[in-house]
């Protein structure tokens, strides 16, 4: 019988160092008296970060969220966007708040990333982009869809918000596209407490990016461009200095928890486990499962279940941006696939100190309620 967890095991926990490792940071900080504006923390992350991530160009945020409203004034993206229903508000709420139309589009049923197969059929005379994300570090498929924007003239932009350290054949996912946004919130593998970037290949862009998060500043006393806030601060910086010393350790430490869960999920009628191709390198952000309907309950049944044993596993992403009231007014669109995918998906815990024994428990849990329900389809089959 199992019984529950004495402390709350959550989708993820933060990646930190000892507190001791961040204060010779701090100290250097409170020091120079300089807590933002692009000093010495900060430019020293843009060129680690530059460097871990493989991208000629990285521009420092203090939240994702603001790196893509800069992104598409940088672009100077305009009318309507191609962009997904299976993703966190953040990703259409960018193009909303920039006065753009959202257009979306259904997703692939493997991937669950957007699928290029549907995109044409979206294209107007208003399109000016496509806005994909790399689903749970997934890749979108960069080479299709790119081929799709130089037929049409259109822009690409990638919230790659999940896929630090994804690569696609070798290649940095934030090469890919014309520019692409990564998110280092506190739940990300890499994180800054708060914080952001863009990556993008074209050395053009790097001015009216700075001035854009930074006001639209061109100097002190010249403004060029109606600019916004999002510069990331000392203290962020120099967190994310300490944190990226770190990755790799938690990368292989949940590696070794990936390999647990399939092991301990092998078998169970109704859970997949989602599959990274052989030419990805996967960031390792979540571990995810579909829950169908061979198992006998759903995602939403077995989220409540493990809710009881102290486990708070995640419905990433319930429910679809299309079912929010702020985007009622579009057009309905076939999003069948998306939606099939909202209802099954469920994030198990992942994080480096997740022990081998937790995964264990955890799976044991969902191989008892696959057994329990079989039971009592037996006993009312029986009857």
């Amino acid at each position: 019988m199992q019984v529950p967890f004495k402390e709350p095991i959550y989708v993820t926990r933060p990646m930190l160092a000892a507190l001791e490792d961040y204060m010779p940071y701090f100290k250097e900080i409170w020091d120079s008296r300089i807590l933002t504006n692009g000093a010495a923390k900060h430019e020293a992350l843009e060129l680690a970060l530059a460097k871990t991530l493989e991208v000629p160009n990285l521009k420092l945020f203090n939240n994702g969220t603001i790196a893509l409203l800069v992104a598409l004034r940088a672009l100077d993206i305009t009318g309507e966007v191609i962009t997904t229903p299976f993703t966190f508000p953040a990703t259409p709420h960018s193009l909303a708040w920039n006065g753009i139309t959202p257009v979306f589009c259904d997703i692939d049923a493997d991937t669950m990333c957007i699928d290029p197969a549907k995109i044409e059929a979206l294209i107007t005379e208003k399109t000016t982009a496509i806005m994909g994300v790399h689903v749970y570090g997934m890749p979108c498929d960069v080479d299709r869809i790119q081929k799709i924007a130089d037929k049409h003239k259109l822009k690409v932009i990638y919230d790659a918000a999940h896929a630090f350290k994804t690569t696609v054949r070798g290649n940095g996912i934030g090469n890919f596209g014309d520019i692409s946004m990564f998110s280092f919130h506190a739940t990300k593998l890499f994180h800054t407490l708060e914080g952001g970037a863009l990556t993008f290949a074209d050395s053009a862009l790097a001015k009216k990016v700075d001035m854009l998060k930074n006001f639209g500043l061109q100097n002190p006393i010249d403004v060029s461009l109606v600019g916004i806030n999002g510069k990331m601060n000392e203290l962020q910086a120099a967190v994310g200095l300490v944190n990226l010393k770190l990755v790799e350790e938690e990368r292989r430490k949940r590696a070794a928890i990936r390999v647990a869960y399939a092991k301990g999920l092998s078998g169970i009628k109704g859970i997949g486990l989602f599959k990274i191709p052989e030419n990805v390198t996967d960031s390792l952000q979540y571990i995810v499962i579909r829950v169908g309907t061979e198992y006998g309950i759903t995602s939403n049944e077995l989220q409540k279940a493990f809710n009881a044993y102290n486990v708070f596993p995640r419905r990433y992403f319930y429910p679809l941006c299309t079912d929010y009231p702020c985007y009622n007014h579009l057009p309905p669109r076939h999003v069948n696939t998306a939606r099939q995918a909202a209802e099954e998906v469920l994030c198990l815990p992942l994080y480096g100190a997740l022990t081998l024994s937790d995964v264990e428990c955890i799976t044991d849990m969902i191989r008892f309620h696959a057994s329990a329900k079989s039971s009592v389809s037996a006993k009312a089959e029986a009857i």
